[in-house]
């Protein structure tokens, strides 16, 4: 039970969402689970310095694995983000994962950045 707890706590200190402050950029919908468990939750990572959707992925997963979490990509797209108007957008698709469900990642949006304007397509571009 005590290993479970520490599960728990490992998977609470994860944050939903990390993006970048400002621009346009890919992102993917990663879900992070326990190893051998059905404990889990779904994060949003996003930014402009990863060339490809994989390159957000190859980063995450030895984070996670080094906690004793697994994960898997759930699909990617980009998100807009106007921080001067407070406006997000999430949009697009990745070649490598496909599309995420863009509706989950823009309601992990709204809580950390509430005040914000947060809409999502199924548009391209």
């Amino acid at each position: 039970i005590d290993w479970q707890y520490e599960m728990v706590e490992a998977l609470a200190k994860i944050p939903d969402v990390e993006i970048d402050a400002d621009g346009t950029f890919k992102y993917i919908l990663v879900r992070v689970k326990v190893k051998d468990g059905s404990l889990g939750k779904d994060i949003v990572r996003g930014t402009k310095s990863a060339q490809y959707h994989n390159h957000i992925f190859d980063k995450i997963s030895p984070e996670m694995e080094a906690l004793g979490l697994e994960c898997e990509c759930l699909g990617g797209g980009k998100i807009e983000h106007n921080s001067q108007d407070k406006k997000m957008r999430v949009f697009g698709e990745s070649t490598a994962f496909g599309k995420a469900d863009h509706s989950v990642s823009a309601e992990k949006l709204k809580p950390v950045f509430s005040g914000y304007e947060i809409t999502w397509a199924d548009d391209k571009k």
